[in-house]
């Protein structure tokens, strides 16, 4: 990689740092457009099928079954060992977090959960999809908190259409006005628990729905799937592990590879982005500064236009090193709102009972899929103690031997009842909208540095009060759902410190219509520097409580149509 860093021509059309989901679609869409288009990632190059190392292996194969050594999890990766999909077959895609380090204030406990390879987190993430409604954009507006978006749901309803169709996400039709239906393929169903609970759900509520999660699945693969080699989902439930099939959106199965068809892009590993680099004359950015990972090595590339897809934090911590004379606050900062307003989604919180029934019947597969209730509450006007709302998401599993290890026994036939599966039990786990806060903020670190020199980021987050009224309302309606659904054995929890471990961490530079309280103008484009575009989680004023990548998505290919039209008209 340090030859082809010496070797690559150093100007380009377009910079586009990050290779996740929102980096993988600029690339896509600049590359479509004639662009030459580089890529920069800081982590090492991942192979599409061949670096996926854990895929298919069965549980025996792994030394703990697909636990992680304890004692490697506890001094190599103690903040990321707490997210739901480390595993030893999926370990190699986390952050290490000795060699990754970053800096929390007292009291704060927000855990970043880091993916540094090509493909970031769209290998990891959990695929659910979900557009943003007319309520979403139009909330800071109706209740004050926060900056008023400066786009509505109809100037990205098209933008959703258009990366629905190339992601492939499976879903059904529901005619929700929260939660508008989109452009999808078949569903992947419920299995009979769920869909029995959620015939009483709809039996006893007139508010409430129970739906399959709608997800980036291929259910039945389209030409525009086929043609860049993607399959059919398997249910194997083993997507983290990455996916040689292609059968869920990725960076690698999809967006890099038709962008690379066009012939335009250029990708680099192992580099960092150390700043951008700013022309007073021309007040813009005419590049980036960048750190070889591996060898120290530093070089500068230069662009027309820069988009930053680094993700929400990474984004944070180039623009804020990006200083200079005329931004001696971090890039592109004169509001000041660089590094504030951190948000993540509130979960960690709600409830799982046992439902009646069903004992001749088990799985057939490993269904990759939640099922989803869709917001409900304060939908017209604010009903509740507390403003927003919450949606859940979950599932409905058998439960097994794991469940009964803690047991007290002895005997054969104590033994022989493992081989019986247990009771039918379903899980809602709340998703909930956490307000933006100007003292939720990421900064720089004034002493502690990692090891190429570069300031440690340091988080200072907390839930506010309406917040905490979320949580406990997620976790107490969830309980009174099971109960009035005739579950049996329902257990109420809340998580309190898992801030961060919704993995859907953003707004640190948000859009808005105020160059004084906002970052970003309604094309993701910086108030301050016209030439630089930010299109991953930190551009977000709100956060809503859908998952956000389609979000994302959308926004990208929305900010590269409109900096593609600028850049053939010469404005930028």
């Amino acid at each position: 990689m340090m030859d082809r860093l010496r070797k690559i021509e150093p100007e380009f059309d377009v910079i586009v740092v990050g290779s996740g989901i929102s980096g993988g679609w600029a690339a896509k869409e600049f590359c479509e457009k004639g662009m030459k288009t580089l890529v920069i990632e800081r982590g090492r190059h991942i192979e599409h099928g061949e670096d996926y190392i854990g895929e298919n292996k069965d549980p025996w194969e792994m030394k703990f079954r697909d636990d992680v050594d304890r004692k490697l999890a506890d001094k190599r990766y103690p903040i990321q060992k707490r997210c739901y999909a480390f595993k030893d077959s999926t370990k190699h895609f986390f952050a290490d977090d000795v060699d990754h380090p970053y800096s929390k204030e007292e009291g704060t406990n927000f855990e970043w959960v880091k993916g540094f390879h090509l493909g970031g987190r769209s290998l990891l993430w959990h695929r659910q999809s979900y557009r943003w409604s007319a309520m979403d954009f139009e909330s800071n507006k109706r209740d004050g908190y926060g900056v008023d978006w400066p786009i509505r749901y109809d100037d990205l309803k098209p933008w959703y259409d258009y990366v629905e169709e190339f992601v492939g996400v499976s879903g059904t039709t529901e005619g929700l006005d929260q939660l508008p239906d989109g452009v999808f393929l078949p569903p992947i169903g419920f299995n009979c628990a769920e869909g029995e609970f959620a015939k009483r759900v709809k039996k006893t509520f007139n508010d409430r729905v129970l739906i399959p999660g709608r997800c980036a699945h291929l259910t039945e693969p389209q030409p525009i799937h086929t043609d860049l080699g993607r399959g059919t989902c398997q249910s194997r439930n083993q997507c983290q592990r990455g996916c040689s099939l292609g059968a869920y959106f990725s960076s690698q199965s999809a967006t890099l590879p038709a962008a690379n068809l066009t012939g335009n892009l250029n990708i680099i590993t192992d580099s960092i982005v150390h700043s951008i680099i700013y022309d007073d004359n021309s007040e813009k950015a005419t590049g980036v500064r960048v750190i070889n990972s591996q060898t120290k090595e530093t070089r500068s590339f230069t662009a027309k236009v820069i988009f930053l897809c680094a993700s929400t934090l990474g984004t944070t911590q180039i623009l804020l090193n990006s200083t200079n004379e005329r931004f001696q606050n971090g890039f592109a900062n004169d509001s000041d709102a660089v590094g504030r307003y951190l948000m993540d989604h509130l979960c960690f919180a709600g409830a799982t009972g046992e439902i009646d029934g069903f004992q001749d019947h088990y799985y057939i597969g490993r269904k990759p899929n939640s099922i989803y209730m869709p917001r409900f509450t304060n939908l017209e006007q604010d009903e509740e103690e507390f403003v927003r709302g919450f949606a859940y998401q979950g599932s409905g599993r058998r439960k097994g031997w794991k469940d009964r290890v803690g047991e007290k026994g002895f005997g054969a036939a104590f033994k022989e009842s493992f081989k019986t599966p247990g009771v039918w039990e379903i899980n809602l786990e709340g998703y909930g909208e956490m307000l933006p806060d100007a003292n939720n903020r990421a900064t720089l670190h004034k002493t502690k540095k990692d090891q190429w020199g570069l300031p440690q980021l340091h988080i200072d987050a907390k839930f506010g009060e309406n917040d905490k009224k979320i949580r406990k309302a997620m976790m107490e309606t969830a309980g009174e759902i099971m109960k009035k659904a005739g579950l049996q054995n329902v257990k109420i929890w809340n998580t309190d410190d898992s801030l961060g471990l919704g993995i859907h961490e953003m707004g640190t530079a948000r859009m808005g219509r105020d160059p004084k309280t906002s970052v970003l103008n309604g094309f993701n484009q910086c108030h301050d520097v016209s030439n630089v575009f930010i299109t991953d989680g930190s551009a977000m004023a709100s956060s809503a409580c859908q998952n956000p990548s389609l979000t994302y998505m959308a926004l990208t290919a929305r900010a590269v149509d409109f900096a593609a039209r600028q850049m053939k008209e010469n404005k930028l």
